[in-house]
C-alpha cells in the first residue's frame, strides 16, 4: 500500500495534472471556472484541450467519449477516436476545443417524457468543467450536461448544477446578514452503496436476475441473516479480492473509496466513500456503481443492485450524507455549544423547513418500482418522511419553543468499567436506523434512497428545497428593525411550525402510523401513489423559481418515472409467466410422474406397501399445480389488459399495475414457491435461494 498515493488519481486530469501542464494564465482561468463558478473562455479550451488530449496518450488514450448522465439511470458515451488522418496518408492525434466543449448525440433515444419526438432527434452534450476527466479503459472521459434543441434539460446532472447554484445564492444571502461573505458555498454528499455478490454462474442460471436484477421466485433458505453472523463479519477471500481490486481500480479513477464491510444479508456487502462536492460524489457514485460490476465480472462474480434482489432477507440502500459547506466550512456543525451557535441553528432550522414542507418531493425522488419493495421492511426506512434529531438538538429546540433557557447536558465520557480500556468522549446522540432523515452530528442522512438510484435527482431535490427556506428566511430577516430578535423569533416560529417532522422513536412501530396520520404526514406507500404528486403546484412553483426545472422539464420527468414504473413491472411480470410456463410447470409435471410412477411401482409389486407418502404429497401438488396454472392465467390476463390500457394517463395505468398485476404477481409467486419446497432438487429448474446466497 506504500504505492497507494501515487495510484489515487493517476487516471484523472486534476487540478495537480493542469497545473503541471497547462500554461499559468490557462491554468488560472480554468480554476476560477471551477471554483469561482466563471463562464470559461472559449479561446481557453483550446489550449485545455492540447494539454488533457497529450496527457491522456501518454496515458493510453486512443479515443474520447462525452460522458454523461441521461434520464434513464445510468451513464452514456460515444467514443470517437483522436486519430486524424493527413493527406500524405499517415495521422496525427487531434482533439480541438470544440470537440472538449460541446458534442452532439441522438436526444431521441433516450427518455424525454415528451420533450424529444423521435423526428426531433438533437441533443447536446457540453463540458462540465467542475468535475475532472478521466481515462477509462482507454477512453479519456469528459464528464458533461445533456440537454435538447429546445434547450430543455435532458439528464440529471444539468439540474444539480442548477440547484447547487441557487443553493449558494440563498445560502450567501442569509449569511451575508450574518456577516459572513464566503466565496464559495456548496452542498457535499458522501453515498454508502449496499450491494450483493453472487457467483455469476448462478446468475445465469436465473432468468429473472438476468432480465430484472430480482429473483421473482424462491424461498428462503433454512439459515439467513437470523445470527447476525455476517454484518461486519470477516470477509470472505474471495470476496476480500474483488475488493481490493475494486478499491485500485476506483482509486485510479480519484474515488475516495474508504469503507467496505459486509451487510447484514448474507452475500450482501457495502462500500461508502468519503464526501465530496455534490456534483463530483454524484459522478464518482455513478462511475463506482459502473466499475463494481466490471470488477465483479473479472472475478467471476455479479454485482447486483436492485433493492430487493431476495425476498425474506435484507435488500440494499444508498444512504445519502447531506451536508453544507461555506469555503470548506461546515455550516451544519453545532460546535460545542450548539445551543448558543446562531449560524448553525438558523441553517439547521431551514432544513427541517425544507423536510417538512417539502416531504412528497423527498419520497417522489426516491420512487422506483424496486425501491418499493425496500421501503418500510425491517431493513429501511418507512415510506413515511420524518427527521431525528437526536436528544440534545431536540432539547434546545423545545427550550427555544419555550422561550427558556437551555440547561447545557454534559456529555460526559464512556466510562466501559475495564480499566485498561481508554474513556471516550460520548456523542451528543445516538443514531436511528429507521428514520428517513436523520441528523448525524453534522450532516443530514438522508436513508430513502435505493441502491440503484442515481443519487443526482435526491441531492437536486434537497438542494432546491433547503435553498427555499434560506430564500424565505433571508427574505423575512432583511426586513428586520432588530437582526438579533428577528433571528431568535425566526428559530422559534420555524420550530412551532415544523416540529411535527421530527421524530426520534421507532420508525417501524405501528403506533408511529397512527401518530403519523395524526400529524398529517404524507404517507405514499407505492411509487404509483406518490410520483403523480411532483406536479402539484407547489412543487411546480418552487423548482420554476429557482431555476431547477421549468414546467415541461417536471411534466416530462413525472412522465419518465411513471413510464419507468410500468415497463419494469410488466418486464417483471412477462418474465415470472415465461419461467412458470417453460419451467416450474413441467418440472412439477414430471415430479408428479416420478411419484405417479412410484405409486404403480409399490402397487403391482404389492397392494400391501405403504404408499401413502406418495400418494399426500402427489396430491398437494397436483392441487398447487392446477392453482399455479390459473394463477398464470390471471397473470396473463391482468398484463394483457395493461398492454391495451384504455386511459392514456400514465399515472392511472401505474396504478392499474400496482393494484391489478402486482397482486396477480405475489399470488404466482405464493404458489410456485409453495411448490418448490415439495419439488425434488433435482427437478427443481433454478438454484436455490440457499445456493446463490452462500456459494460465494
Amino acid at each position: 500500500m506504500s504505492k497507494l498515493p501515487g495510484i489515487f488519481g493517476s487516471m484523472v486530469f486534476n487540478d495537480t495534472v493542469m497545473r503541471e501542464r497547462l500554461p499559468s494564465a490557462t491554468y488560472a482561468a480554468l480554476k476560477k471556472t471551477i471554483e469561482e463558478g466563471k463562464r470559461i473562455d472559449p479561446t481557453v479550451a483550446d489550449t485545455v484541450a492540447q494539454a488533457m488530449k497529450d496527457w491522456a496518450v501518454e496515458n493510453g488514450a486512443t479515443h474520447f467519449t462525452h460522458w454523461f448522465q441521461p434520464m434513464s439511470g445510468v451513464t452514456a458515451e460515444k467514443h470517437d477516436s483522436f486519430l486524424s488522418p493527413q493527406k500524405d496518408g499517415t495521422a496525427i492525434m487531434k482533439f480541438s476545443g470544440h470537440s472538449l466543449i460541446q458534442g452532439e448525440s441522438d436526444a431521441s433515444s433516450f427518455p424525454s417524457g415528451g420533450l424529444r419526438a423521435t423526428f426531433e432527434a438533437r441533443g447536446y452534450t457540453v463540458w462540465d468543467p467542475t468535475s475532472y476527466a478521466f481515462i477509462k479503459e482507454n477512453t479519456l472521459c469528459i464528464p458533461t450536461a445533456f440537454y435538447s434543441y429546445g434547450g430543455e434539460a435532458l439528464d440529471q446532472k444539468t439540474p444539480l448544477l442548477r440547484s447547487m447554484g441557487a443553493l449558494e445564492k440563498q445560502a450567501k444571502r442569509l449569511l451575508g446578514l450574518l456577516g459572513s461573505h464566503p466565496k464559495r458555498v456548496r452542498s457535499t454528499t458522501g453515498a454508502e452503496q449496499e450491494y450483493f455478490l453472487i457467483d455469476r454462474s448462478t446468475y445465469y442460471n436465473r432468468r429473472d436476475l438476468m432480465y430484472t436484477g430480482r429473483t421473482l421466485f424462491g424461498v428462503k433458505p433454512p439459515k439467513g441473516q437470523e445470527l447476525d453472523d455476517h454484518y461486519y463479519g470477516m470477509i470472505r477471500i474471495r470476496v476480500a479480492n474483488y475488493m481490493a481490486e475494486l478499491d485500485e481500480e476506483l482509486w485510479k479513477l480519484g474515488v475516495p473509496a474508504q469503507t467496505e464491510h459486509n451487510e447484514v444479508a448474507p452475500a450482501q456487502h457495502e462500500l461508502a466513500c468519503m464526501y465530496d462536492t455534490s456534483n463530483l460524489a454524484c459522478d464518482h457514485n455513478q462511475l463506482t456503481m459502473e466499475v463494481m460490476r466490471k470488477v465483479a465480472k473479472r472475478n467471476g462474480l455479479t454485482c447486483l443492485f436492485h433493492e430487493k434482489p431476495f425476498e425474506g432477507v435484507n435488500g440494499s440502500g444508498k444512504h445519502l450524507n447531506w451536508s453544507l459547506a461555506a469555503d470548506g466550512k461546515n455550516l451544519l456543525d453545532p460546535g460545542s455549544t450548539p445551543a448558543e451557535n446562531i449560524q448553525f441553528l438558523l441553517f439547521f432550522c431551514a432544513v427541517i423547513k425544507a423536510v417538512d414542507d417539502y416531504q412528497d418531493l423527498l419520497r417522489i425522488s426516491v420512487a422506483t418500482s424496486s425501491n418499493d419493495h425496500r421501503l418500510g421492511a425491517s431493513e429501511a426506512p418507512p415510506a413515511i418522511v420524518s427527521m431525528f434529531i437526536g436528544d440534545e438538538l431536540d432539547a434546545i429546540l423545545k427550550a427555544i419553543e419555550a422561550d427558556v433557557r437551555y440547561d447545557q447536558r454534559d456529555s460526559g465520557v464512556l466510562g466501559l468499567g475495564v480499566d485498561v480500556l481508554p474513556t471516550i468522549p460520548k456523542d451528543s446522540t445516538d443514531r436511528n436506523r429507521t428514520s428517513p432523515f436523520a441528523f448525524t452530528g453534522n450532516k443530514f442522512e438522508f436513508r430513502m434512497p435505493g441502491s440503484s438510484l442515481a443519487i443526482a435527482n435526491s441531492n437536486t431535490v434537497i438542494n432546491t428545497i433547503v435553498a427555499e427556506s434560506l430564500r424565505q428566511f433571508s427574505d423575512e430577516l432583511e426586513s428586520a428593525e432588530n437582526l438579533d430578535d428577528a433571528v431568535v423569533a425566526l428559530i422559534r416560529s420555524t420550530v412551532k411550525k415544523h416540529r411535527r417532522i421530527i421524530f426520534n422513536g421507532n420508525g417501524y412501530s405501528d403506533e408511529w402510523l397512527a401518530e403519523a396520520q395524526r400529524r398529517g404526514l404524507s404517507n405514499y406507500q407505492s411509487s404509483a401513489e406518490a410520483i403523480p404528486h411532483m406536479l402539484d403546484q407547489k412543487n411546480l412553483d418552487v423548482m420554476a423559481r429557482h431555476g431547477i426545472y421549468t414546467k415541461k422539464e417536471m411534466v416530462s420527468r413525472c412522465e419518465i418515472m411513471l413510464e419507468s414504473y410500468c415497463k419494469t413491472i410488466n418486464i417483471e411480470a412477462l418474465t415470472m409467466l415465461e419461467m412458470a410456463k417453460t419451467d416450474i410447470l413441467p418440472a412439477v409435471i414430471k415430479y408428479s410422474s416420478q411419484l405417479s410412477s412410484a405409486i404403480i411401482s409399490k402397487s403391482q409389486i404389492s397392494p400391501e406397501i405403504p404408499k401413502q407418502a406418495e400418494i399426500k404429497l402427489l396430491t398437494e401438488i397436483s392441487g398447487l399445480t392446477d392453482k399455479l396454472y390459473e394463477s398464470i392465467g390471471r397473470l396473463e390476463e391482468a398484463v394483457s389488459f395493461a398492454a391495451g390500457f384504455p386511459d392514456e394517463k400514465e399515472a392511472s395505468h401505474a396504478l392499474y399495475y400496482r393494484h391489478n398485476v402486482v397482486p396477480a404477481m405475489d399470488e404466482l409467486r405464493s404458489c410456485a414457491d409453495r411448490l418448490e419446497t415439495l419439488t425434488s432438487s433435482e427437478c427443481w429448474p433454478f438454484p436455490s435461494y440457499g445456493t446463490i446466497l452462500f456459494m460465494v
